[in-house]
C-alpha cells in the first residue's frame, strides 16, 4: 500500500471513530460505507488534505459535500436496504452516490450542472461503482420514467418538498432530506402509504441549501 492509500484509509478510520460513530450512527451498513468510500475521490484538489474534516466542502461555488456525521445520520435513518432502488437529487460530484450505491441494489442520481454530472460519474467509473448512473436534468422533476423508487434523498435543505418528487416513491417508500423551517434546518422523512404522504421530524441539522428549492420570494410593487 502506498503512502498516500495508507494516510487516505487512517482518515477514514478517524473519521468514523471521531465523526460518524459518535453520531450515534449504529447501522454497520452505513459505517462499513464511510469507512470504505475514499471521500477525497470526490473533492478538489486544492481540499483534499481535508478531505474528511467534520464540515461541507465547496466543490464548486454554492455547492457542497454534506458533512460526514449529518450525511451518515441522515442514510442510517433512512433505513436504506439492500434490495432498495434509490433516487437522489444533487448528487454534486457523487461522494454520497458512492455510499449509497453501498447500502442499496442501484442508484440513479439526478444532477442539474452537466460539468459535475460528468465529474461524478467520471469518478463513480473510476472507483468500478457500476450499480449507479449519473443523469443530467432538473431536480424538481425527479426521474419519472424510472419510478417508482424505495427511497429519494435530496441532497442538500430545501424550504419544500415538491410533490412530483413525493409521487415517485413506491407505496412504502420514504424521501429524507432537511427541510428549512424559520430558517432552522430539520431533517425529515416523508412516506408514502397508498398515495397519502405523511412526515416526521428526526433531528436538526444545519447544511447548505441545495439550489432551486428556495421558496419564491412574492414580487414586490
Amino acid at each position: 500500500m502506498s503512502k498516500s492509500a495508507f494516510r487516505s484509509t487512517t482518515q477514514r478510520e478517524t473519521m468514523v471513530a471521531t465523526q460518524v460513530r459518535p453520531s450515534n450512527v449504529r447501522d454497520p451498513r452505513v459505517v462499513k460505507a464511510m469507512a470504505s468510500i475514499p471521500r477525497e475521490a470526490f473533492v478538489p484538489r486544492a481540499y483534499k488534505g481535508v478531505a474528511y474534516v467534520d464540515e461541507d466542502i465547496e466543490v464548486k461555488p454554492g455547492r457542497y459535500l454534506m458533512e460526514p456525521r449529518v450525511l451518515a445520520k441522515i442514510l442510517a435513518a433512512a433505513e436504506i436496504g439492500p434490495k432498495d432502488f434509490v433516487l437522489e437529487i444533487g448528487p454534486a460530484t457523487g461522494y454520497s452516490t458512492a455510499i449509497l450505491a453501498n447500502l442499496a441494489d442501484a442508484v440513479v442520481a439526478l444532477e442539474e450542472d452537466q460539468e459535475l454530472a460528468e465529474t461524478a460519474s467520471a469518478t463513480l467509473e473510476k472507483l468500478e461503482i457500476t450499480n449507479a448512473v449519473v443523469i443530467n436534468g432538473p431536480y424538481r422533476e425527479g426521474v419519472a420514467r424510472q419510478a417508482p423508487f424505495q427511497i429519494i434523498f435530496i441532497n442538500g435543505a430545501v424550504d419544500e418538498v415538491p410533490g412530483a418528487l413525493l409521487r415517485q416513491l413506491d407505496n412504502g417508500g420514504r424521501l429524507v432530506c432537511v427541510v428549512r423551517e424559520a430558517g432552522v434546518g430539520h431533517v425529515r422523512i416523508f412516506q408514502n402509504s397508498n398515495g397519502h404522504f405523511g412526515s416526521r421530524r428526526l433531528f436538526d441539522a444545519d447544511v447548505p441549501l441545495l439550489p432551486g428549492f428556495e421558496t419564491k420570494q412574492p414580487f414586490v410593487f
